[in-house]
């Protein structure tokens, strides 16, 4: 039987505004990326969502962004490396004392938007970025995106004793290069909850996606993610737990 998790991104409401439908995600998922107030959140919605978390058993993540409410983290910030870490931390810290209040664990950080793929092309950074994490917040694992280069770098990871988990995005489509498509064209991200589900479930199967012009793109995964900003990411979670399992996949947390 297949195992793999299944993610989404929680939490992103922010004072009198809400985003996303985290009371009905939370039902699906095995794990939950919670914004940490820089480009989406605030204390009390981070306490709400982590508390929903443990009412469904959902593994709580630490989901940092660039400083960016405005833009919702999803433009490019030019900040210096050590600025960025210093971001990160600080982020992870505020959520994890959440966790720690309500005596739970925090499993995992998931860097997001425009800050988790500038990490991707900086891989410099993206070191730099693990091992603050693991120095200050001991045995936790780092979300990043499925890729050939990737796969190499969770090897050469696993053996400094750092846990990276490869992610793949049912919901958005990617290019012949084995990228997430940006935002900008009108296509990139999938909608229909039935499609979602099909590819969900066929890239855990058949390791790996099809590109928006037909090219089979290798993948080793360990987890999925589904945006909880997306309604029919929402709809196609819960076809792909009734289905999961008759296609011999296990929906479950890392720390599960």
């Amino acid at each position: 039987m297949f195992t793999v998790d299944l993610n989404c991104d929680m939490g992103e409401s922010f004072g009198a505004y809400t985003i996303g439908n985290d009371a009905e995600a939370v039902k699906y998922i095995s794990s939950a990326n919670i914004a940490c107030g820089m480009h989406a959140s605030d204390p009390t919605v981070m306490k709400k969502t982590v508390l929903l978390c443990r009412d469904h058993n959902v593994m709580t993540g630490a989901h940092p962004g660039y400083p960016d409410l405005p833009g919702f983290g999803r433009r490019q910030i030019e900040m210096a490396d050590d600025e960025i870490i210093d971001g990160i931390i600080y982020q992870v810290g505020a959520l994890k004392a959440f966790t720690d209040h309500f005596g739970m664990s925090l499993q995992h950080v998931k860097l997001h938007g425009a800050l988790y793929h500038y990490a991707l092309k900086k891989e410099s950074l993206f070191l730099e970025i693990m091992q603050a994490l693991q120095k200050t917040f001991g045995d936790i694992v780092i979300f990043t995106l499925a890729t050939s280069e990737s796969i190499a770098l969770k090897r050469s990871c696993a053996s400094d004793g750092i846990r990276l988990a490869l992610e793949a995005f049912p919901d958005r489509v990617y290019t012949d290069e084995g990228a997430l498509m940006p935002r900008i064209h009108p296509e990139a991200v999938i909608k229909d909850p039935e499609t979602i589900a099909r590819r969900a479930l066929t890239m855990i199967k058949d390791r790996g996606v099809e590109s928006v012009n037909g090219r089979r793109i290798y993948l080793e995964i360990d987890t999925l993610c589904i945006h909880g900003d997306n309604a029919g990411s929402i709809r196609a979670a819960s076809l792909i737990r009734d289905r999961a399992r008759s296609e011999g996949i296990m929906i479950k947390a890392f720390g599960a």
